[in-house]
């Protein structure tokens, strides 16, 4: 059975599956110190320039977590909207492991805007209170809208104007290059973004994501946070061999592709049903929409997807790598039977 609930429940593309036989061919050495994370790293140069640092991890929380202690004293802050993954979904690890407090600020359609940063340095200079330090947005957001490369490149002026950093919870970030029909670099380095979670494992890898540091200012001991965090790999090869097949030959950008171009079909087939509402723009790869009560239940029988309201019908679909037209065609036609239409 296909499932809608999210893309971490599709499985590995096959070409990173091969490429980790391949890995485990021979002897290595162990933590990053081997031909394939080398050569992982430099793919990531190509992609977003020469002046980064390039360090990875197991998973997107470990991302954030670990690129945001580099950068915060306990005592400095993060600005995000209240639907950020980082507040919402990973269990106070921010804030346990850096010391920072989250400031939220409400978000529209999942974006946040420059008004409501600004609203948060009033707090600036005032020993009472947690000292603004870093804006921290998803790329794409957790209802799957896109930030324009302008509108990042505005809010990193901003930031930057204010003695403030920008990081970029990237769990989706190839998704969103699709969408803007752009390359890493324009988006996130020529942006001005100081620190990036890029993420793989909802497009196709295993396991694995990489924090990308932007800014030289930062990177100097993240090391050492990385290690003291308990992500520096022994065996770090499975993950830099997944990321070099993944950039090497765009896969990151084919996987993206097609995961949106399945959420922008399921969304052209359901438009024009009067008992369907859209609630958010499908820029990415989820689909949010208002369908009624005893549809929910006939086709929850069949699929696996996330009802976030159910008195209100507002559920979650999203595509992953390896959605098809036929898995869309058969999910929209279940739909139409559950309307009786």
């Amino acid at each position: 059975m296909k499932m809608f609930l999210s893309d971490n429940n599709s499985g590995v593309h096959p070409k990173i599956i091969e490429a980790m036989v391949k890995a485990n061919e021979e002897h290595v050495f162990p933590y990053g110190n081997d031909v394939y994370t080398k050569k992982a790293e430099l793919k990531f140069k190509e992609l977003f320039g020469e002046n980064i640092d390039v360090y990875f991890v197991l998973n997107g929380t470990a991302a954030n977590v670990i690129g945001l202690s580099a950068a915060l004293r306990s005592y400095e802050s993060i600005i995000c909207t209240d639907s950020a993954h980082i507040n919402g979904d990973e269990c106070g690890a921010v804030e346990k492991f850096t010391g920072s407090k989250l400031l939220q600020v409400p978000n529209s359609n999942g974006k946040i805007s420059i008004d409501d940063i600004e609203k948060m340095l009033k707090l600036k200079g005032n020993y009472h209170r947690t000292q603004p330090k870093m804006i921290s947005i998803s790329q794409c957001s957790e209802f799957g809208t896109v930030y324009t490369v302008e509108e990042i490149k505005e809010i990193s002026k901003f930031a930057h104007e204010n003695d403030l950093y920008l990081h970029v919870d990237g769990s989706r970030i190839s998704n969103a290059a699709v969408s803007l029909n752009t390359n890493l670099k324009e988006m996130i380095t020529e942006a001005g973004v100081d620190i990036l979670s890029f993420g793989g494992t909802k497009n196709g890898l295993m396991f694995g994501e990489a924090i990308l540091i932007l800014n030289p200012n930062i990177s100097e001991d993240l090391k050492y946070i990385r290690k003291q965090g308990m992500q520096l790999i022994s065996k770090m090869r499975y993950i830099s061999a997944q990321f070099i097949e993944y950039l090497e030959n765009d896969l990151y950008y084919k996987n993206a592709k097609q995961a949106n171009d399945m959420a922008s079909l399921l969304e052209n087939e359901l438009k024009n049903i009067k008992q369907i509402k859209i609630t958010y723009p499908v820029q990415s790869n989820m689909v949010f929409m208002k369908i009624p009560k005893d549809v929910i239940k006939y086709i929850e029988n069949k699929y696996e997807f996330y009802t976030i309201d159910e008195n209100e019908g507002l559920i979650r679909i999203v595509t992953s790598f390896d959605t098809t037209e036929k898995d869309i065609e058969n999910f929209v036609n279940d739909i139409k039977l559950g309307l009786k239409i």
